[in-house]
């Protein structure tokens, strides 16, 4: 049995120096708290390792030292960084989620690139699933992943923690995509948040009508 963790970002980072990379520790919140996180199973990450490596001989000897620590990185290019990182997650969901709703900045772009990086992840999480292994998605950057996962491998247990607040049906509903997210965090097993109030606000918005169909519910 293994665990994955999937998070935006791997617990490590490439650094490059005088043409060389090289991997070393990152000192992120995430990565320090769940790098303590004691398991009787394997332990596997999916993530960004933080630089975008062209040169394929290059990228091989950097899998090949990031697949003896278990990691499995997902590459982004500068252009997907730029739209699903700091457009759609942080110039739409962080601000939203936090109640500062007059600093969002809303382009389609955005929404295309973070469904297209989710999917990559998911890709990615989809080649290293086997059987009873236990997937824990983290974060407002990958909503749409665990009901990615779950449409490709049903019988699959998933865990979702979101890290910063959820906010009140209110000012979600205002979110032209608030039903995809919903669909994507729906696809877990197991949803968690920081506080009770949290929670209540997710489950306010099943009644008011927000989630168009979450398919795989037929069969629970």
């Amino acid at each position: 049995m293994k665990l994955i963790i999937v998070a935006n970002r791997l617990p490590v980072k490439i650094v490059e120096e005088n043409g060389t990379y090289e991997i070393t520790r990152s000192d992120g919140g995430l990565a320090t708290g769940l790098d303590s996180l004691t398991t009787s199973g394997e332990k596997h990450w999916v993530g960004w390792p933080g630089m975008y490596i062209e040169d394929e001989d290059q990228r091989a000897k950097i899998d090949q030292q990031l697949d003896g620590l278990a990691f499995h990185p997902v590459y982004l290019t500068p252009e997907q960084i730029e739209n699903y990182y700091e457009g759609y997650s942080n110039s739409i969901l962080w601000p939203l989620c936090h109640y500062f709703s007059t600093y969002m900045h809303y382009e389609y772009k955005y929404w295309e690139a973070y469904q297209q990086v989710n999917a990559l992840f998911c890709e990615a999480v989809i080649q290293i699933i086997e059987p009873g292994d236990i997937i824990w998605v983290q974060d407002y950057q990958l909503m749409l992943l665990p009901g990615m996962i779950r449409e490709k491998i049903f019988d699959v247990s998933i865990g979702y923690f979101l890290h910063i607040p959820f906010p009140s049906y209110e000012l979600f509903r205002a979110l032209p995509e608030r039903a995809d997210l919903l669909n994507g965090i729906l696809g877990a097993d197991l949803i968690a948040f920081h506080t009770h109030s949290y929670m209540r606000h997710l489950s306010v918005l099943f009644t008011g009508s927000l989630i168009l169909t979450v398919p795989w519910m037929r069969y629970s």
